[in-house]
């Protein structure tokens, strides 16, 4: 069991992530205003004492705690952190990014009452506090004496809280009514109050309004954490951790990609040739933007080079790489920028369509602007950057990268920086990046197919086509047909064992056995329709395999039915395909029982 403390965008994200898993939650908050919908968990609200969380935590057997709540919950988190000690229970602390803030004009604040201090001492006579209603009552040695404006929810108890505390509701405004550049302009304060809110809080968008108007920031700063909440900022890291310390939370765990390792790599070893010091921790952003960690294994520090390694980790992703050593070697180079190199089971890219030179190492564009990225916020100078992956040439025989044009190794690949396991995503980018492959190598059509027993039954039909030409599309037959509509193919062909033709044909265009089985009635009145023999609809109301139907109907029904369940898969195909496309319907044995053209 987990105890999750939101109320807060943050919580909203924990929930979504923690409906991933199969275990179960409960989801606090201090009003029921905040309520929120959880597939696995329970909502609860109201402020919990200490000694409510400690009853709480025994009669649940909670496990983990996820403080989400609002940054300046200062209450809440002093209460979590004494919980937590006192049951040995852990706390992950989902934190928002905080940007840095160059305005000059910006006056940051230990507490309130500093903030009315720096206010007064500079003459600050009219203000704009965006710091929330319930900073109404510890401002108010500052309101009573000065014109101040408050932003607040449009909520009746908010207004009421204002109210008891004896601010003038004249001088209310609220949310969603006007922005910080309007109110600004109606307003003209002399500056605004805010609170170090983060990036879901706005912050930016205060800073930016007061300096295009050149007025003056105070804000006042987070809370610091206690020291033993483990820090996330974001969904990623929040779901490694929580597979950290609640393995079975999840029934598939996430890892990294070789993108993501190949950048921790990097840096550590950038780190190691600017400061002679071996980080065996090296934090990383991926491309989302959020902040993650990874181990690193080694570390070798000479005069004009270092080299770190870190261990691939795909969670429980069926990755070949899994488990595989990365490393990287940083050089100091007499050239501008960072130059990029295959070291040893780096393939080699050697057709064009994957937006890398031919000739150039297979380091794909996301990994490298990754690398750039940390690499160049450490250091402004010349580098050459190795990339190697231990035992990488063997490796690639069991990937596609021979399809797609990539020899001699692997390829640094990894759009988001994260692997799911069995990740869907990065399925349907395989094939979007060999389908542009095909393109780029002047392939006139395209043959997609569920997988290898297809795909040799249907290189039969074209025998000249290059390997490029032919792409799996395992289940997913509709996102296939968008893809290959998304790329301007002109001619696709697609190959159907009976398995899956029988669920396209009524029309699901993701025929994994999970989501369809298939529809014994739906056949039969298919059968009905094509003109067969009441013989096959007993046969198609006990069939068990579809792939026995070439054995069971009759040679008449066969010419009738299997043309007809092909068309059907052409229609549902074409709706969202709109080149020229054709379909083969093939058996179990390689037979062609049916295609689109003579």
């Amino acid at each position: 069991m987990i105890l999750v403390f939101g109320g807060t965008t943050e919580g909203r994200i924990t929930v979504e992530t923690l409906d991933d898993g199969a275990g179960q939650y409960f989801y606090s908050t201090r009003g029921d205003l905040q309520k929120i919908e959880c597939a696995h968990g329970e909502h609860i609200n109201g402020a919990m004492t200490h000694s409510d969380m400690v009853d709480f935590c025994r009669s649940k057997a909670i496990r983990l705690i996820i403080d989400a709540a609002h940054p300046f919950a200062s209450s809440l988190h002093s209460t979590v952190d004494k919980v937590s000690r006192e049951l040995g229970i852990p706390v992950i602390s989902f934190e928002r990014r905080y940007p840095s803030v160059d305005y000059e004009n910006t006056v940051w604040c230990d507490s309130f009452d500093e903030g009315i201090k720096e206010m007064e001492e500079v003459g600050t006579e009219k203000l704009l506090a965006l710091t929330g209603v319930q900073t109404i009552k510890n401002l108010k040695p500052y309101w009573s004496r000065h014109e101040t404006w408050f932003r607040i929810l449009k909520r009746d108890e908010s207004v009421e809280i204002a109210t008891q505390e004896g601010f003038p509701t004249n001088r209310l405004v609220y949310y969603h009514d006007s922005s910080v550049d309007s109110l600004i302009q109606d307003i003209q304060p002399d500056a605004i109050l805010t609170k170090e809110s983060g990036e879901t809080g706005g912050f930016m968008e205060k800073i930016e309004a007061a300096e295009s108007h050149g007025i003056k920031v105070f804000v006042v700063k987070r809370p610091k954490l206690p020291d033993n909440f483990i820090v996330v900022e974001g969904r990623h890291g929040l779901r490694r951790e929580v597979e950290r310390l609640l393995p079975e939370f999840y029934p598939l765990h996430t890892g990294f990609t070789t993108g993501s390792c190949a950048t921790a790599a990097a840096k550590a070893a950038l780190v190691g040739l600017l400061t002679g010091k071996k980080v065996m921790d090296i934090d990383f952003k991926i491309p989302e933007g959020e902040t993650l960690h990874m181990p690193v294994v080694s570390v070798m520090i000479e005069r004009d080079y270092a080299i770190a390694s870190v261990i691939k980790d795909a969670g429980d992703d069926p990755d070949v790489t899994d488990k595989a050593l990365i490393s990287v070697k940083v050089s100091f180079a007499e050239h501008d920028g960072i130059r990029f190199y295959g070291g040893e089971g780096i393939g080699t890219v050697t057709l064009p369509g994957l937006g890398l030179p031919v000739g150039e190492a297979a380091i794909n564009t996301i990994p490298r602007s990754m690398m750039s990225s940390e690499l160049s916020a450490l250091y402004d100078g010349g580098l050459d950057v190795t990339v190697s992956l231990e035992g990488g040439e063997e490796l690639a025989k069991r990937t596609f990268n021979p399809r797609v044009g990539v020899l001699g190794g692997v390829s640094v690949i990894g759009t988001s920086g994260i692997v799911r396991p069995f990740s869907h995503e990065a399925f349907l980018e395989s094939i979007r990046r060999e389908m542009k492959v095909a393109l780029a190598s002047g392939c006139e059509k395209i043959i997609v197919n569920s997988g290898g027993k297809s795909e040799k039954y249907i290189k039969t039909l074209f025998p000249d086509l290059p390997q490029q030409a032919f792409i799996h599309y395992g289940n997913a037959i509709g996102e296939t047909m968008k893809i290959a509509e998304e790329c301007g193919v002109e001619k696709l062909i697609i190959g159907l064992m009976l398995g899956k033709a029988v669920k396209l044909a009524e029309g699901n265009m993701d025929t994994h056995s999970h989501k369809v089985t298939v529809n014994r009635g739906f056949l039969i009145s298919l059968a009905e329709e094509s003109g067969c023999s009441s013989d096959s609809k007993n046969i198609l109301a006990n069939l068990s395999l579809a792939r026995e139907l070439p054995s069971l109907l009759s040679e008449s029904d066969a010419e009738r039915f299997f043309p007809e369940l092909l068309g059907r898969c052409h229609l549902h195909c074409s709706k969202i395909f709109k080149g020229k496309l054709d379909a083969v319907l093939i058996a179990d044995d390689g037979k062609i029982l049916s295609k689109t053209w003579q």
